[in-house]
């Protein structure tokens, strides 16, 4: 998928974040079911805020994600909504990260625009960090 030019009633953007954050004390919580489920939300979140995803990846222990966001509405607007779903469902649907966290997520996050690297270059990375 490769970064387009969209359009809302009055703008026109080509707005492209990789985004990356953390479990809280970057424990290795974001495996098997976890991880599928997280996955899910994401996408959930992504589309109920009119935002695009181009890449995720999810490690145990930190997430990749490469979303195209109208600039109207905010990166940190749609990484503090699928932060705050994701640990709330996960949490309660899952004993390990609730057992083992006082919260799921860490408060920050990075966030990238993707104008100085080529999207594929972009990517790329993130589809070969599962292999970490």
């Amino acid at each position: 998928m490769s970064v387009t030019v969209r359009s809302s009633s009055d703008v026109v953007f080509q707005c492209a974040f990789h985004v990356v954050w953390c479990p809280k004390f970057r424990r290795r919580v974001l495996d098997g079911r976890v991880e599928e489920r997280l996955k899910q939300l994401i996408r959930e979140v992504v589309e109920e805020r009119g935002a695009w995803l181009a890449a995720l990846e999810v490690m145990p222990d930190h997430v990749h994600l490469l979303v195209e966001v109208d600039p109207q509405y905010g990166v940190h607007r749609l990484v503090k909504a699928i932060k705050a779903r994701t640990s709330r469902v996960l949490r309660d649907e899952f004993p390990t990260p609730r057992s083992r966290l006082p919260t799921l997520w860490t408060n920050s996050y990075f966030v990238a625009t993707t104008g100085g690297a080529p999207l594929a270059a972009i990517e790329r990375y993130v589809e070969l960090q599962k292999g970490r």
